[in-house]
This record gives structure tokens, C-alpha cells and sequence, in this order.
């Protein structure tokens, strides 16, 4: 029986929305490294925080089609977010996040109208402009944040009152991989609904979007405020298992690391910006051993080689690795059946 228009489209983010085996596998691996590689906790921690904010950056880069080169901004507000809040007796690690997530997501909507206003380049000068006043003010605000000598005297409580973090970064790297697992299964339930088929609707045709009656700068500013809140929780993961904040957090190195590591795992599907951040951080740590002082030549060669070959070529096989529906042809809706003209 042909399907109205409606229930096509249901169906279709239906299918879309079952998990296949190589994302079941992709994260039976991830949890795996728990248990057998006990020795890589640390770096294992930092690529958890990075996948996240990664993904933080894919949802508005990749379904929204909005750049960003000062993501860092809310990520180092999270971080600085949440490392005062533990520093000030406020030790518990998801009160944190909450307070980083709302900070961020603050700040996000309240620079989410700049944003949007202009062409990709004005996007990206704001953007910018917003992440350098931010590390400027942390600088200034030695009292508050500590300045240049950073914020220290974090002290965080056991994690749900029986875990205490521990300098092997067990504790730190379970917690960091629990919150970046649930809060990509929010992410992908986000993408795969009605929300996420018109963000993707205003990347590819804002005009036409808003044609067929899509409020684009509601829905904008509504998935910018998600991702400033994501990458305000990264930030606070870091200050929490660190228990340290520096201005470093606010850098623009980090906007442009995470922009690198989509540009490595490719955009639009979420899983690039946690594979690409392994791949980044496997490279670091690889390149960094052999060549400490030419490990970003070699980061920047392998970009280039990347751009040169076609990106798309290497990821769009990672692409068909993850569930694709079915062909809906015997489903499309038909069209309506056409109508004389009746006379008034």
C-alpha cells in the first residue's frame, strides 16, 4: 500500500536510527580499551574529550553548514566553568558539567545572532573575534581565573561518591568515555530526527528552506546553543580530570586542532570527529616520539596529502561502513491524483 508523504519520511529516519555492527563494534572496541590497555588511560582520556568536542564541532559544521575557527571559546568557558566551581566547594563531576553545559550553551546563543548574521567569512571572523575576547578576559581576570599561571587548587570529588580519580587516569578516562557515549546518543537520535533532516535541508539550500515554511534562524540558533553546550562540557571534562585550567584551553590552536581532526575524519556523520580523533591523537603521539620537533610538519604533510588525494575518497568508505536504509522506491509516496477545476 503506497505510503502517504509523511509516514515515508517516518519510516526512512526509522531505519536510519538502527544501530548496525560496525557501530556496535566501534564502541564494544572503545569500551574494550578499558580492561587491555590499562597503560594508555591518559591519552585514552584526552581522546575521549577531544572526540566530543569534535562532535560538538561536526554538528553545526557538518549538518548546519555553519565555520567556526573560535569552537575553543566554549570549550575553555566550560573548562574554566568548571574548574572554579570545584575550586570553590562545588566538587561533585556532574554538577560541573551541568554548570559548564549551561555557561557554554549561555554564551552560545548569546553570540549565535553575530553568527549567523553575514556570509561564511563574517562567520568565521566572529567566531574568532569572540574566542580571542574570551581568552583575553581569562587573561585580565587573574582573580577569578588565575591568569597566566592558570587555575589551580581544583580538587574534584569521587565520581558518584565511590570512584576516586586516580593518577593511572582509569576513573577519569571511564567517566570521560560514559559522558561521550551518552552524549553522542543524544547527538545521533538529534540528526536522525525531523530537527536534524531540516538542518541538513538549510545547509544544502537555506532560500529553499525557508521556501517551504523552515524556520532556518530558529533552528540555527537552537543547534549552535547544542554545540557551544557539548564542547562546554569537553572543556569541563579536561579541567576536571586534569584538575588544572590554563589559558591554553581558550588558544586558537584548539579551534583550528579540532577543525584538523574533522578535516582527518570527515564531516556529516558524527563518527568523524571521534575517528578522527584518534587518528589525530595516534599520529601525535607516533610522530611526537620519532620527531618531537617536526611532529606538526609531519600532522601538516600528511593534511596536505589528504586534500591533494581526496578526502572523500577515504572517508566515504568509512561512510558506507555505518547503516544506510534501504531503498524506499516501493514506498515513495505517490503523487496526488490530479483534480478538475470546479466551476464557482
Amino acid at each position: 500500500m503506497p505510503l502517504n508523504t509523511a509516514d515515508f519520511v517516518r519510516r526512512s529516519l526509522s531505519r536510519k536510527a538502527r544501530w548496525g555492527i560496525a557501530e556496535t563494534a566501534f564502541w564494544l572496541a572503545a569500551a574494550a580499551t578499558l580492561f587491555f590497555l590499562p597503560e594508555r588511560h591518559l591519552i585514552l582520556n584526552e581522546t575521549a574529550i577531544i572526540g566530543l568536542f569534535a562532535l560538538s564541532l561536526d554538528l553545526i559544521l557538518g549538518y548546519a553548514g555553519i565555520v567556526s575557527l573560535g569552537h575553543a571559546a566554549f570549550f575553555g568557558l566550560g573548562a574554566y566553568a568548571a574548574g572554579i566551581m570545584a575550586k570553590h566547594g562545588f566538587a561533585d563531576p556532574f554538577l560541573g558539567l551541568g554548570g559548564a553545559a549551561v555557561a557554554a550553551a549561555f554564551l552560545g546563543f548569546a553570540t549565535s545572532f553575530l553568527v549567523l548574521r553575514g556570509t561564511d567569512l563574517t562567520k568565521l571572523m566572529v567566531t574568532l573575534g569572540v574566542a580571542l575576547v574570551l581568552s583575553e578576559i581569562a587573561n585580565q581576570a587573574s582573580w577569578l581565573t588565575g591568569g597566566a599561571d592558570g587555575l589551580q587548587g581544583i580538587t574534584m570529588g569521587p565520581l558518584l561518591g565511590l570512584f576516586e580519580f586516580d593518577i593511572f587516569g582509569t576513573t577519569a578516562y571511564a567517566y570521560s568515555l560514559m559522558v561521550t557515549f551518552v552524549l553522542f546518543i543524544l547527538a545521533r537520535r538529534i540528526v536522525v530526527s525531523p530537527f536534524g533532516l531540516s538542518l541538513r535541508s538549510i545547509r544544502d539550500n537555506p532560500l529553499r528552506a525557508r521556501a517551504v515554511g523552515i524556520p532556518v534562524n530558529r533552528r540555527l540558533v537552537a543547534i549552535y546553543t547544542l554545540a557551544a553546550a557539548y564542547a562546554g562540557v569537553a572543556g569541563a571534562l579536561l579541567a576536571q580530570t586534569t584538575q588544572f585550567v590554563s589559558l591554553d584551553v581558550l588558544a586558537f590552536h584548539r579551534s583550528a586542532d579540532v577543525m584538523l581532526i574533522l578535516v582527518i575524519g570527515g564531516v556529516g556523520y558524527l563518527y568523524g570527529g571521534l575517528i578522527g580523533a584518534v587518528g589525530f591523537k595516534v599520529l601525535q603521539d607516533i610522530l611526537s616520539a620519532w620527531t618531537p620537533q617536526y611532529w606538526q610538519f609531519w600532522i601538516g604533510s600528511i593534511l596536505v596529502v589528504l586534500v591533494l588525494v581526496g578526502r572523500e575518497r577515504l572517508t566515504d568508505r568509512v561512510k558506507a561502513l555505518w547503516p544506510r536504509p534501504r531503498s524506499l522506491a516501493a514506498d515513495r509516496p505517490q503523487a496526488l491524483p490530479a483534480t478538475k477545476a470546479q466551476g464557482v
